[in-house]
């Protein structure tokens, strides 16, 4: 089934898809919160979390980039992934670091949220899995997600 048909752009880079702009707000938000002073000097902890909150729409573009649809699935895994292991970190710092529940609530909000569109995404792709993507000028294949 063509894209259009089911009411998708087709999308030309990585940067065009949704998820991947979800991930990069999250990542923004990441910084923002490892930057408080609670946070600021647990070197382990900012730094665990900054590296999860990269790896989400590092892995999204990566995949995107990649020839194959199954390798595209593939990252999107790890993404998926990766954004669960930043969401338990969000609550690690709620009970550990007793950073305020509210402000740490919009950014579970917004994980949840990203992990909601790479899995969306993901299923998109698993249902074109095997097919092989070209990078041409004419067209991408790939969904708006």
């Amino acid at each position: 089934m063509r894209h259009e048909e089911r009411g998708m752009s087709k999308v030309q880079r990585f940067e065009d898809l949704r998820a991947w702009q979800l991930a990069m707000d999250l990542n923004d938000r990441i910084y923002e919160l490892t930057d408080m002073p609670e946070l600021h000097h647990d070197f382990p902890l900012r730094d665990q979390m900054r590296r999860a909150s990269i790896s989400v729409p590092s892995n999204i573009a990566e995949g995107f980039e990649r020839g194959t649809r199954a390798q595209f699935h593939h990252f999107l895994s790890i993404a998926k992934a990766s954004c669960a292991e930043l969401r338990t970190q969000l609550y690690v710092v709620v009970r550990v670091k007793k950073v305020d529940p509210e402000h740490v609530s919009q950014i579970h909000v917004l994980a949840e949220q990203v992990a909601r569109t790479v899995g969306k995404l993901r299923m998109t792709v698993e249902q074109q899995r095997d097919t092989p993507r070209t990078h041409t000028h004419a067209s991408s294949p790939m969904p708006h997600a």
